[in-house]
């Protein structure tokens, strides 16, 4: 799976709240989770207005901490964001952005991604270039079940797909 798109930076500990504040926990349209994405994070206005289709999050270390609500991952995957690049995440972030299928990538070094580069990602080879710069970083790859639970849009489809095949 490859994708390309616009990098937006986030700096580190980027908590729920800052992803989707917790007022807006009341709705379960991931349309509406999207108009609100990152409306919690000081410096970054109207992100959901602006961000594009395929666009990528680069983030500091320890992206997703704070509570364990699955609305944090719908909001970013709803809003059109095609990955997030981190050198960490919160476990449960990591494994709730899987379940619903928003891909996620771990690399140790991205400070010298800026606001705006053109980016293209391959998780399968765990390769993400930055086409503006010039400069490619390695990233953990995903296992083979991850991706295919990626690829199948979550792990509910993924089940869905796994039981469907196995009745054929």
């Amino acid at each position: 799976m490859q994708f390309k798109g616009k990098a937006w930076k986030f700096g580190e500990d980027v908590n729920t709240d800052d992803i989707i504040p917790a007022k807006y926990l009341d709705t379960t349209d991931p349309l509406e989770m999207a108009s609100h994405c990152m409306e919690g994070y000081t410096g970054v206005e109207n992100f959901s207005a602006k961000v594009k289709k395929g666009d990528i999050i680069v983030a500091g270390r320890n992206f997703g901490c704070g509570s364990s609500r699955e609305h944090a991952p719908v909001a970013i995957k709803a809003s059109g964001v095609s990955c997030v690049i981190a050198p960490s995440f919160a476990r449960i972030f990591f494994r709730n952005s899987i379940n619903i299928g928003l891909p996620i990538l771990e690399c140790r070094d991205v400070s010298e991604i800026k606001e705006g580069d053109r980016l293209e990602v391959s998780l399968e080879k765990g390769l993400i270039k930055d086409i503006t710069q010039d400069k490619t970083y390695k990233a953990n790859p995903f296992p083979v079940f991850m991706s295919e639970i990626i690829d199948a849009g979550g792990l509910m489809k993924y089940v869905g797909r796994k039981i469907n095949s196995k009745r054929k």
